[in-house]
């Protein structure tokens, strides 16, 4: 049975290449729409987000400098200048090309016949007015060249935070979101004309895109369900309240509400449990178990009275959890296993005598949940035949160092194809979802869906926090089972609590504890909203 879709595959949610929405503009010129009414449409947009509170003040005092490419991205720029000089505000421009396309040139001629004025020479980077890059969007293709790189570097170095992209930051992939040279141009604000561009939700764009925005053109649903089955989505906050929360019967008992047991902790490592253990208790699981080292299982009632210990287990000498010990009836009549946070490394000896442990939950029937020393353990015994002979499903949790382990032969792909890639080839007669932890997460599941988170907060890249989403997770697909949009829930409420956080107790306040206790209200809110309506 085909998977609901969620988010909604919209205008608002869908990332595209930057040969995706070219082709998408060229089936709408060949519809018969004229290019000069796009390049209309895009550029009257963009002087309306500019009229806003944020940058009109700005404006108003300081003018502005549009910076103008030889092509349709420099002829929206164009009329944008038009538009900002008609509402009394002093535009320039400067375009270091001497060929234009012809609608811009047209824009060109139209801009000195209002009086624009036109720059001769390149601007001074210490120029006080709002710059607005429309020198190439997503058209480009190779480096600016050394003069446009020196110019846009020490713009950013004099007057920080005042330049707005059209469509990408100049000497930014769209795809890749990689500099296409030494530097790219640094944006405080970034429109996506159309579709947001993949590219510009990368790691590696943040520091050149700045505030991400997408300028709607109303683009027709039928153009856009054109689009493949698996094109990734992103996730915003907002889409939490359409999420695929787990529903259970109001008369469930506790262990009808998610049996979990989470496999955790060290003696190096004892606070991992205990933080995988909030993330778990704040997902609502009904019943919560835990295979401990010895000192921490002695003592975890103090702390959390409701987890109930399935093992007390020894550590190696080396200081790791020690799996040999942990008896097969532990693993009967769960939901699910969380396997991983603050395991600790071992050795080849003693990763030989936890082999048992490995055969059984391989045999595990219920959801499997590999995260941190989990997916270090993993890569020694093959991860991908060992995920692909699971007999039940499975989601596993890496950052990229764990994720490189795990699939050398992918560790250099962009993070939406490498996900993908190895939720597919880790997929047997089960599936396998990935969740490649970042600043911005990708999420893929072994059907080819994939999601990417689009907001998260730096100051929840912490240690632990990736142990209260493993938690967290955990105890979700306890409650509502496998499917990986329910991973990508997950991954999309754990960086809203992060937000959360911040914005209750300041920028030191996303300890794990802090998002483990808003992961908690959060879901209390979204369930109570659920049952209002």
């Amino acid at each position: 049975m085909p998977q609901p879709v969620w988010p909604p595959r919209d205008a608002e949610h869908l990332l595209v290449s930057s040969a995706q929405m070219a082709t998408l503009e060229q089936q709408l010129f060949a519809s018969g729409l004229p290019v000069e009414a796009l390049m209309e449409k895009a550029a009257l947009a963009v002087a309306r987000r500019l009229e806003q509170p944020d940058w009109s003040p700005q404006l108003q005092h300081h003018g502005a400098l549009v910076l103008v490419g030889p092509g349709h991205n420099g002829g929206d720029g164009l009329v944008v200048a038009r538009e900002l000089q008609l509402a009394g505000i002093a535009v320039r421009i400067w375009s270091p090309f001497e060929r234009h396309k012809p609608l811009t040139e047209a824009h060109l001629r139209h801009a000195r016949w209002l009086g624009i004025p036109a720059l001769d020479h390149p601007p001074d980077p210490a120029d006080p007015a709002v710059w607005i890059d429309a020198l190439f969007g997503i058209g480009q293709s190779r480096p600016p060249g050394e003069a446009l790189e020196t110019l846009l570097e020490q713009r950013q170095q004099q007057q920080p935070n005042r330049l707005i992209a059209i469509d990408g930051p100049t000497g930014l992939c769209a795809d890749s979101g990689q500099p296409l040279g030494r530097v790219a141009a640094c944006a405080a604000l970034s429109l996506s004309i159309g579709l947001l561009k993949q590219g510009f939700l990368q790691d590696a764009a943040l520091a050149w895109v700045g505030r991400l925005e997408r300028i709607d053109l109303g683009l027709p649903a039928a153009l856009l369900s054109e689009l493949p089955a698996d094109q990734p989505l992103a996730l915003r906050p907002s889409d939490l309240a359409g999420a695929p929360w787990p529903q259970l019967p109001a008369a469930a008992s506790k262990y009808q509400r998610g049996r979990l047991l989470v496999i955790a902790g060290s003696a190096a490592y004892r606070g991992a449990a205990q933080l995988c253990l909030q993330g778990a208790s704040a997902s609502g699981a009904g019943s919560l178990r835990a295979a401990l080292p010895q000192p921490l299982a002695d003592q975890i009632w103090s702390v959390q009275p409701h987890v109930v210990v399935s093992a007390a287990l020894a550590c190696h000498p080396s200081g790791s959890l020690d799996l040999s010990d942990l008896n097969a009836a532990a693993l009967e009549r769960l939901d699910s296993v969380v396997l991983g946070p603050g395991l600790g490394a071992t050795t080849e000896a003693e990763a030989a005598a936890e082999a048992g442990i490995w055969q059984q939950l391989q045999r595990f029937p219920g959801l499997l949940l590999l995260d941190a020393d989990g997916l270090n353990r993993l890569a020694r015994l093959g991860a991908t035949a060992w995920l692909k002979g699971r007999q039940g499903p499975t989601w596993i949790t890496p950052h990229r160092g764990e994720f490189a382990r795990l699939f050398p032969e992918l560790a250099e792909a962009p993070a939406l194809l490498a996900a993908q890639a190895a939720a597919q080839q880790c997929s047997g007669s089960q599936p396998c979802s990935v969740l490649l932890k970042g600043a911005r997460t990708v999420i893929a599941a072994g059907d080819g869906r994939r999601w990417q988170l689009r907001e998260a907060c730096s100051a929840a890249a912490r240690a632990g926090l990736g142990d209260v989403l493993a938690g967290y997770a955990g105890g979700l697909a306890a409650r509502g089972g496998a499917d990986a949009a329910l991973l990508a829930t997950s991954a999309l409420a754990h960086a809203h609590a992060g937000l959360q956080a911040v914005q209750q107790r300041g920028q030191g306040g996303a300890d794990p504890m802090a998002v483990a206790h808003a992961l908690q209200s959060q879901e209390l809110n979204t369930n109570h909203a659920k049952q209002r309506n």
